[in-house]
């Protein structure tokens, strides 16, 4: 059996997690089954076919001793900071991620071909092949890069560990560098999604940086860390500025995509998906409306849900962007005007 199915099945143990050893047990039984070992994977199947003993809500494990108060413990031990103690990344579990993207076709199936290749992972390394693993997504402020990572990791059905680049940066000799291995070692115990959004803050070329020591340090542990990248989830970078990428990390991406700027039909869609609850006193046309906010960010047109809200009804003829005071920017490449706080449609 893998040493790393070994070491999961231990750790659920340990940890209560009935639902993590169901999976588990699940994956143990196909993986025999792949290897031609039948019988044992018939004799696997209905050992778990049995009817289980049901306690304390149907959990089989509960008569085992406590070892954590919390209700829901995810089989995650964020990593800490070297020196501080610091959280280095957040955890969002897949039920509370966004997810609905409105995309180009042909960047909808890159994602698509992310999230199959994912899930045919087991079948694919039957042949001799390799899922993608690692991605790099970037393009305009407000475009949708971090969603695409939290799209992914809800339709794999895996956590999101963003990384805090706040917490990570040190000022202390080694500290970085010893903080961003602690993230791809808890990326290796247990699958996620782990978020590298804005990666150009720890990964500029080493040609252009003016800055000496640490800077370059961190920038050769990450691109060693990416060489040996193996671990049971996906790794997602996200950048508005890709020129400023240091050369030598693309090859170590097995996909790179631009996640571009609206056009005209995925404005009118995006409008209509959040501003169909809006009451007016007469139908307008979306197609104007949409003509109006050409060149924005996905994320500028996202926002008018936050803004619909002060409005009774929108009159006929009336300037939409007038009334709610949008002004597609220029161009998206100042992160100041094209970025939204907004949960859905952000980069």
């Amino acid at each position: 059996m893998d040493a790393d199915i070994i070491k999961r099945v231990v750790r659920a143990i340990a940890e209560r997690s009935q639902g993590d050893l169901d999976r588990l047990a699940t994956k143990i039984v196909d993986g025999e089954r792949r290897v031609g070992h039948n019988k044992l994977a018939e004799q696997l199947d209905a050992i778990l076919k049995q009817p289980r003993p049901r306690t304390n809500g149907g959990n089989a494990l509960a008569t085992m001793p406590e070892r954590t108060t919390a209700p829901e413990r995810n089989l995650f031990e964020l990593p800490l900071s070297r020196r501080h103690g610091e959280s280095l990344a957040t955890l969002i579990p897949p039920e509370k991620l966004e997810h609905h993207m409105v995309l180009p076709r042909e960047t909808e199936e890159r994602f698509a071909r992310i999230e199959s290749e994912f899930a045919a992972r087991d079948r694919l390394g039957t042949f001799g092949l390799r899922p993608r693993r690692t991605i790099l997504l970037y393009g305009p402020p407000g475009c949708g890069k971090s969603l695409g990572a939290k799209r992914i990791a809800w339709n794999v059905g895996l956590p999101l560990m963003k990384v805090r680049f706040d917490a990570l940066i040190s000022s202390y000799f080694g500290d970085s560098a010893a903080n961003l291995r602690s993230l791809f070692a808890a990326a290796k115990e247990r699958p996620c999604v782990l978020l590298l959004d804005e990666c150009d803050f720890i990964a500029r070329s080493r040609v252009t940086n003016k800055d000496i020591g640490e800077a370059s340090r961190i920038v050769n542990t990450l691109l060693q860390l990416m060489e040996e990248y193996d671990a049971p989830g996906l790794l997602v970078a996200t950048t508005n500025i890709e020129a400023s990428l240091d050369s030598a990390l693309f090859r170590r991406f097995d996909d790179v995509f631009m996640v571009p700027p609206p056009d005209h039909a995925q404005i009118e869609e995006l409008l209509r998906l959040t501003l169909s609850a809006v009451r007016v006193s007469e139908p307008f046309n979306w197609s104007d409306l949409a003509d109006k906010l050409t060149g924005a960010p996905a994320a500028m047109v996202v926002r008018q849900r936050v803004t619909r809200r002060r409005l009774p009804y929108f009159r006929t003829g009336e300037s939409l962007r007038k009334r709610m005071s949008v002004r597609p920017p220029r161009s998206c490449t100042s992160t100041k005007h094209c970025t939204s706080n907004n949960n859905a449609g952000t980069a």
